[in-house]
């Protein structure tokens, strides 16, 4: 009951238009009119009897004691006048509260006009819609104390009603109580009389007996028969009808006494119905004392509002005073206006007679001043000479001392000239390093955005670096140590028409290794632009000028004398454009001149408006090739944050005249799609309404938000994933992440292409961070690496062959957190050592490895560095026997890669970029030349347990072949070579439909 009643508040169902009773009698027990039949005479007579006298005699009926139902009715009595003394209070209140009401419509009027006034000029204050609101909710508070009184009335009229039927039934119980007493007494009356009878049959019977047996004369027995026996055989007979008929009155009472039964189970669910109905009355009255809180604390409100009027009233005067001042100042500034209109015109006439009298001042000198001031002339210029003959002396001495060591430098000078012109002479063009031409590229590039070349001339000079023309080697070679000026005029020279060599392709990411790097997108954004490089490509590279770059590793940085304006949030912000190469990589970093400091904050990621800080950059590195005039082939964009390219492509930049190019989108990761409310996407420039819609960039899982990476696959040419089977993964609905159904329907231009690593980069023969370089034809300097990691640690060393496990990673969900923790103690119980290297953004793991690294921080076979150390990592891929990467879902991974490059054995779950890396050395269905680590199908202990258990086994029982397993696994070939001709084959495929499609 106390549910139903709270549900009826909640809903505010009885503030609705139908009766209160007609709710009472829905939500509660029904009336007694509607539940009980119509009781005869004797079964209301019956029907007052007290339930508390039916529990203390166990449901017996106690003939003797009545004065306990009188008692309980004297209690129902007092009970009734203190129900009849709550209804006058509530109906007391009802007053008050209509009352109440009434002075609320009536402040309510006021405050509205008063607040409405104040809203549009003082900011902070109340709204008259926020004073409709409170008004409302107490009318509907008092609306509630108002019906909550009628149904507690209700209720006591109908609780009376029943008590009054209850006393009638209690007296008339009370007469059948008595008539039952008087009918007992007569049955024991008449039993008496019956024994009686039964003693004077038996005396008849005797003396029958003695006159039969006597033989007495013929008068004795008939004086006997005739005289005792009739007189008392007419006593017996009136004893039997009289017994008869109480027999009779006594069935009758029993029949009542069967009726007055049923009529007191009737009583009891009636008192059972009266316990159900004060019950409700005490919710209800609890229900009521709570409303009565929230009615005071709603006139407090008043009370607060009625100062707030004041209040408002002393601001309206105020403003009504201020803009009697700004009247007033209003008047005064037009009589200034026009006295200073007057003073300007005064100026002007006055500056004209200035200029008179300075006319006239100089014709009124007189030549006695005149004569003074060239007597002092010509005495200052006698010592001037005579101080100039000194100085001369000693100029002279200082020149012929300098042209003495010019000389000695120009010799100098021309000895290293021609010194170098016989070395770049004999150096052959094609070995002239990368960032030779890159330097030469972005050279060109500047000389053309700063308008110092034609845009046919910049073209031309382009494609002779571009193919590596070694005639404008040996021009620059020639002159590159005279100024800009010289060398643009050498270069200039050159009016052959060169061959178009390759692609002209322009990646477009927020990352780039080593400068800006945070994942494996760094990796692949250097890794791939040098191999496309490398096969003859032009490439080019467009990134976020981050502050907190690694600018050591940037050569020939510089800013452009040109500033290059965007569109975002309305205007035109301005972008300053610096250069540099980053291992021979042509760079251009964007460096927005936006308030909004948005790649100034100390960090690549995780800003609370990455949204529009990547939306700004997608736009401004399209503005950048337009306004450089530049007609890429392809333009590559990597992750949700460039995603936005492909749609500000079509739908703003082909318009312009930007047509060339065809777009490449590579998605590295779908659990990461950077969604926003659709609103947002209007800030760059794009039509959200005309975007917005389940065939562009509309959310698959809210109608109202923007998915940039759906966008993205919309609208781009070609879409791609890091590896084949990661591809498979992402057409279901769990790989995905939502985007399944997109995918699907491009499917045909979408394709998983494995992704490599930077040999150069990742090389133990030649990397500087270990302790010993090594090969795969000999790999002794493990050893040794291990031998210096564990001193580095502090680990123990009394063991070479005891088996070192790594692991190095982010630590978060997708990477497998709960078998990384495992595989600590897994390890120490296989008797291995166990190094982690990582640390996480997710606070709660963070602190979870924390708790575990100080555990481990004085063990000998474990430690946990949890922190990021490119230097670390590179010794613990060199030192490690195996290295673990247990992840949930892996895209493609590189981590293996390095591993088996630096001959440390993987151990890796079969996902994603891992299945198609590692293959299990005891997986009999792939070829023996390939299987290079051991790997194991679900995310569990167990098959982790088995993969880790087998790698011991094979290591410590199989030591030779655990040797040829290493050198294996050294030689496999993880370059981009192989994935960077993948690519240029779906460039190519590409632009060949472009160029086909713009011919037909």
């Amino acid at each position: 009951m106390e549910m139903k009643i709270s549900n009826c508040f909640s809903t505010q169902k009885w503030c609705g238009g139908a009766p209160f009773s007609r709710q009472v009698n829905v939500r509660f027990y029904p009336l007694p009119s509607q539940r009980l039949p119509p009781a005869s005479g004797k079964m209301r007579q019956r029907r007052n009897f007290s339930l508390q006298n039916k529990k203390k005699q166990n449901k017996t009926i106690n003939i003797e004691r009545p004065d306990v139902d009188l008692q309980s009715s004297d209690d129902v009595d007092s009970d009734i006048e203190k129900m009849s003394k709550q209804s006058l209070l509530s109906s007391n209140q009802e007053v008050s509260i209509e009352e109440n009401v009434d002075t609320l419509t009536e402040t309510k009027s006021s405050d509205e006009i008063t607040y409405s006034s104040v809203d549009s000029n003082e900011e902070g204050q109340p709204s008259s819609v926020h004073l409709k609101d409170l008004i409302g909710m107490i009318r509907n508070a008092e609306k509630n104390i108002h019906l909550l009184n009628e149904a507690c009335v209700h209720a006591l009229e109908e609780l009376q009603k029943v008590l009054g039927e209850k006393e009638d039934l209690h007296g008339k119980i009370n007469i059948l109580e008595m008539k039952l007493a008087e009918t007992d007494a007569r049955l024991r009356v008449a039993s008496q009389e019956k024994i009686h009878v039964e003693l004077l049959e038996d005396q008849l019977e005797k003396l029958k007996n003695e006159l039969s047996s006597s033989r007495g004369s013929e008068e004795n027995v008939l004086h006997v028969n005739n005289s005792v026996p009739l007189s008392r055989s007419d006593s017996v007979n009136s004893l039997s009808e009289e017994f008869d008929s109480l027999r009779k009155e006594n069935i009758l009472l029993k029949q009542d006494l069967q009726t007055m039964k049923s009529e007191l189970s009737l009583v009891k669910e009636t008192d059972e119905r009266i316990l159900m109905l004060e019950k409700e009355r005490s919710v209800l009255e609890s229900s009521l004392s709570e409303l009565e809180s929230k009615l005071a604390a709603s006139q407090e409100d008043v009370s607060e509002l009625s100062s707030l009027k004041s209040e408002c009233k002393n601001l309206y005067e105020k403003v009504e005073h201020l803009q009697a001042l700004l009247a007033k100042a209003t008047k005064q500034a037009d009589q200034a206006i026009s006295v200073l209109q007057q003073n300007q015109e005064l100026r002007k006439k006055v500056d004209r007679l200035e200029e008179s009298l300075e006319e006239a001042s100089i014709y009124k000198l007189s030549s006695e001043k005149l004569q003074q001031y060239n007597e002092q002339m010509q005495q200052k210029i006698k010592l001037l000479d005579e101080r100039l003959q000194r100085s001369d002396e000693e100029i002279q001495s200082y020149v012929q001392l300098h042209q003495d060591s010019v000389k000695e430098f120009q010799d100098t000078l021309n000895n290293l000239k021609n010194e170098t012109k016989k070395k770049a002479l004999d150096e052959p063009v094609n070995e002239m390093p990368l960032e030779f031409w890159s330097r030469l590229l972005l050279m060109i590039e500047g000389w053309s955005m700063e308008k110092k070349i034609s845009k046919d001339d910049a073209k031309l000079l382009r494609e002779l670096v571009w193919k590596r023309d070694g005639s404008i080697c040996d021009a620059y070679m020639s002159c590159k140590e005279k100024n800009d000026r010289e060398i643009l005029a050498a270069f200039l020279k050159f009016t052959s028409s060169p061959t178009r060599p390759g692609l002209h392709i322009i990646h477009i990411a927020a990352e780039l290794a080593p400068v800006a790097k945070v994942g494996g997108l760094g990796d692949v954004v250097a890794g791939l632009g040098k191999a496309l490089q490398e096969k003859g490509h032009l490439v080019e590279i467009v990134l976020p000028k981050y502050d907190c770059m690694q600018y050591e590793s940037i050569k020939d940085m510089k800013v452009l004398d040109v500033v290059v304006e965007s569109y975002f949030d309305g205007r035109l912000y301005k972008n300053n454009i610096w250069t540099g190469t980053v291992e021979g990589l042509p760079v251009y970093f964007i460096e927005p001149q936006h308030p909004g400091k948005f790649f100034c904050r100390g960090q690549l990621y995780g800003e609370h408006d990455d949204f529009k800080r990547f939306s700004f950059f997608s736009r401004v590195a399209l503005e950048l090739l337009l306004q450089a005039e530049k007609r890429p082939d392809i333009i590559h964009c990597h992750d949700w944050q460039t995603a936005f390219v492909a749609p500000l492509y079509w739908e703003i930049y082909v318009p312009k005249g930007l047509d060339s190019a065809r777009i490449c989108f590579t998605c590295h990761n779908f659990e990461y799609q950077g969604t926003a409310p659709a609103s947002e996407l209007t800030s760059c420039g794009l039509d959200a309404y005309h975007l917005n819609k389940p065939d562009r960039m509309q959310d698959n899982s809210a109608n109202d938000r923007i998915n940039p990476v759906k966008g993205a696959i919309v609208f781009s040419n070609i879409v791609t994933t890091v590896s084949p089977t990661y591809a498979q993964e992402v057409r279901s609905a769990q790989g995905g992440k939502g985007l399944h159904a997109t995918i699907n329907s491009h499917s045909k231009k979408f394709a998983g292409i494995l992704n490599g690593i930077d040999t150069d980069a990742w090389n133990p023969a030649y990397d500087n961070f270990l302790k010993v370089q090594y090969s795969a034809s000999d790999i002794d300097g493990k050893i040794e690496n291990k031998e210096a990691l564990r001193r580095l640690l502090g680990l123990s060393s009394s063991d070479f062959r005891q088996p070192l496990v790594g692991c190095i990673t982010r630590l978060v969900p997708q990477k497998g957190v709960h078998l990384i923790r495992h595989a600590i103690y897994r390890t120490l119980e296989l008797g291995g050592q166990f190094v982690l290297l990582g640390s996480s953004p997710v606070p709660h793991i963070q602190r979870e490895f924390e708790d575990i690294g100080n555990h481990f921080q004085n063990h000998e076979h474990a430690r946990l560095v949890l922190k990021y150390d490119d230097a670390l990592s590179h010794l613990i891929y060199a030192a490690s026997d195996m290295l673990i990467i247990p992840s949930i879902f892996e895209p493609c991974g590189l981590t293996q890669m390095i591993a088996m490059r630096y001959g440390s054995i993987p151990i890796a779950r079969k996902t994603g970029g891992l299945n198609d890396s590692v293959f299990d050395v005891d997986d009999d269905s792939i070829p023996l030349q390939f299987r290079n680590g051991f790997t194991f199908a679900t995310a569990d202990e167990q098959g982790f347990n088995n993969a880790l258990e087998r790698a011991f086994n094979y290591y410590m029982n199989n030591a030779e072949t655990w040797k040829e397993l290493v050198q294996k696994v050294m030689s496999i070939d993880f370059s981009w070579d192989s994935s960077a001709s993948q690519y240029e084959e779906l460039y190519e495929k590409a632009v060949l439909r472009a160029r086909a499609a713009s011919r037909s």
